[in-house]
């Protein structure tokens, strides 16, 4: 067996590896989702909104466009097969922090109390209304809202703008009382606002029902 053989042999192991392993996709948004393989990020894909684009989906490596397509999967299939052929460009990885639980629970209750909010077990609160829940993980912070935690989780650069975020759920709270609920037609209420009005207890009598007078 010569060397060009082994060589060869040895090329086509590799490249059989790296097709074996699965590719993930994290969607950011509806425009903006990240692909990893295995724990690495190998490339993003996101879209190109100015006017008159006929190949509005980009990929980007390292901030840098690399491809265009005027579809997400022809996008995500280039990322596919120069994966596979070993021939993607090397999307530099960020450095892992060295943050411990114990210190990311100690910058979000710090964030927390700037806005005189409550770190709970199960979330933060704001008085008796939970507004959500603010974690790191994988070096990459993210706020749920309460109301819409359907929606999953959503990314966010640091903990202070996760809670911040967090802050407008309770503005939002604010100016939108139950007492204003229960002038909002069913259809248009959340699942959020349905679980509120479940609890909530007026402090004043029940109100009454006034029966429409026909003109």
């Amino acid at each position: 067996m010569t060397y060009r053989t082994l060589t060869q042999q040895a090329v086509e192991k590799q490249v059989q590896s790296v097709a074996s392993e699965e590719l993930t996709t994290i969607e950011i948004s509806f425009y903006d989702h990240e692909i990893f393989a295995g724990q690495k990020l190998i490339a993003q894909i996101s879209y190109d909104h100015a006017d008159f684009v006929t190949q509005p989906w980009v990929v980007m490596i390292n901030g840098e466009e690399v491809h265009r397509a005027n579809t997400w999967a022809k996008c995500h299939s280039f990322i596919t097969w120069h994966y596979t052929q070993g021939t993607l460009l090397v999307q530099e990885q960020q450095e892992a922090l060295t943050t411990s639980g114990n210190e990311t629970v100690a910058q979000i209750a710090a964030e927390c109390e700037k806005f005189e909010f409550d770190l709970m077990d199960d979330g933060i609160y704001h008085g008796d209304i939970k507004l959500g829940e603010v974690g790191c993980t994988d070096n990459r912070w993210w706020f749920v809202r309460a109301s819409e935690e359907h929606e999953g989780r959503i990314p966010r650069d640091s903990a202070l703008d996760a809670v911040w975020s967090l802050s407008m759920v309770e503005t939002d709270v604010k100016t939108l009382s139950c007492e204003n609920l229960l002038d909002k037609p069913f259809e248009m209420l959340t699942a959020g606002e349905w679980r509120r009005l479940l609890k909530y207890q007026p402090v004043s009598a029940e109100r009454e029902l006034v029966p429409m007078i026909a003109a």
